[in-house]
């Protein structure tokens, strides 16, 4: 099996299962056949010091489910208090893109937020992936 397979078919049994979270998190969500989340580490981990590596380790994971390139291009990501992110890639095929809280350089696979502060509450919040449309793509919440 390629890992194009493998990674097609882990992602429609994430899909089918639920979404994967990271800290413990009560999921709830919005399905879309085109793109979600992945894994979320809301609380950073160790000590919150507000360090650029303490807030990107925070971070949210945006998969692609579908065979073609995802144009995210004016797509949002917000968390419960409206903080904004707005996205500037298109994703390739079965791929993911994890989303920093902190500064960095943006790749492929990782993009930064550019917050000065942290972005996901670790007791209760819920993350919104809309289209450039502005229609809601998915949701997930913990608490």
């Amino acid at each position: 099996m390629s890992t194009t397979q493998l990674f097609a078919r882990t992602a429609a049994a994430v899909a089918t299962a639920g979404i994967l979270l990271v800290g413990g998190a009560v999921p709830s969500s919005a399905a879309s056949p085109v793109a979600g989340f992945g894994a979320i580490q809301y609380d950073s981990p160790g000590k919150d010091t507000r360090s650029n590596a303490s807030r990107n380790a925070e971070w949210v994971t945006v998969v692609n489910k579908t065979g073609r390139t995802l144009d995210l291009r004016n797509w949002t990501l917000t968390d419960a208090e409206r903080h904004r992110y707005t996205f500037k890639l298109r994703l390739s095929a079965y791929k993911s893109v994890r989303v920093h809280t902190g500064s960095g350089r943006d790749t492929a696979s990782d993009v930064y937020w550019g917050s000065g502060n942290y972005v996901w509450n670790n007791t209760k919040d819920t993350a919104t992936l809309k289209d450039a449309r502005g229609r809601t793509v998915a949701t997930k919440s913990w608490r």
